[in-house]
């Protein structure tokens, strides 16, 4: 299959208060899709499902992150999300806690060969 990148979006995310991991991402993720409307599938005469996203997360503690909850950010395609260790941890003036910074790349493919 030869699969080739389209589109490459980039965002970031916080939590605050709470050390989300998930809810970093999932902001991550927002701040990359909602400022922007792809319309490659279409013009390459392509159906939507037949996007292939493949998101990377960074985050400090990957493990920490459910990616099976972030799919339904998605409304099409053939999604795959993973987490990777980046992004930041920054402790708090006072000690008590920590605010996350999550990275989003999603990279947005097509199997060009047609059948």
């Amino acid at each position: 299959m030869p699969k080739t990148r389209v589109a490459l979006e980039i965002g970031h995310g916080t939590s605050l208060r709470r050390a989300d991991y998930t809810a970093a991402a999932r902001r991550a993720i927002q701040n990359a899709l909602w400022r922007n409307s792809l319309t490659v599938a279409p013009a390459l005469g392509f159906p939507k499902e037949a996007m292939i996203v493949d998101v990377d997360i960074a985050v400090q503690k990957p493990d920490q992150v459910d990616t099976d909850a972030l799919t339904d950010m998605f409304p099409y395609g053939q999604i795959a999300i993973t987490a990777s260790h980046g992004g930041l941890d920054i402790a708090k003036p006072d000690g008590a806690g920590i605010t996350v910074i999550a990275n989003a790349a999603i990279v947005v493919s097509f199997d060009m060969e047609r059948a």
